[in-house]
């Protein structure tokens, strides 16, 4: 799919546990490289989404978090980019996965202030009442309808 770009310093809070946690003395403000890229491969790891040869590099000088690996759908390769992308600290993502079954690509979509699953809708489907097939394709990435923040990106399926 190729490199995404996502608003820094407005994404969740990466609370996940890294894979491979080194022991340090003592956690700087900022994380390194390093662990900020075990945090983001424990993250894709707790979403439960099947993946193959799964690897995360990131870079803090520029933001940009790399993901490798091989997925059998483009929902979750998107669904994994999505994932990575609406963290904080990660301004680009370099999707770099391989899909075993490819399909057509889902539209993306930035949550502005004010929207609601039920407005964006209405504005890509002409109906409100289907907010939750927006919904459906963006779990587990969202727990509850209402779970959406502005500067988030999120999957509209056809």
């Amino acid at each position: 799919m190729g490199l995404f770009d996502f608003v820094k310093g407005i994404g969740k809070k990466n609370t996940a546990p890294a894979e491979q946690q080194p022991a340090a003395p003592a956690a700087p403000a900022e994380p390194s490289a390093q662990e900020m890229a075990n945090k983001l491969l424990g993250h894709i790891k707790s979403l439960g989404l099947p993946i193959t040869g799964l690897s995360v590099n990131y870079n803090g000088k520029t933001d940009l978090a790399t993901i490798k690996g091989q997925v059998q759908s483009q929902a979750d390769r998107e669904k994994i980019v999505l994932a990575v992308g609406n963290i904080d600290h990660v301004a680009q993502v370099d999707d770099q996965m391989t899909v075993a079954t490819p399909e057509p690509e889902s539209k993306f979509y930035t949550v502005k202030s004010g929207d609601t699953l039920s407005k964006i809708s209405k504005e890509f489907y002409g109906d409100a009442n289907q907010y939750n097939k927006i919904f459906e394709a963006n779990r587990p990435l969202l727990k509850d309808a209402d779970d959406i923040f502005p500067g988030q990106v999120l999957r509209i399926p056809a």
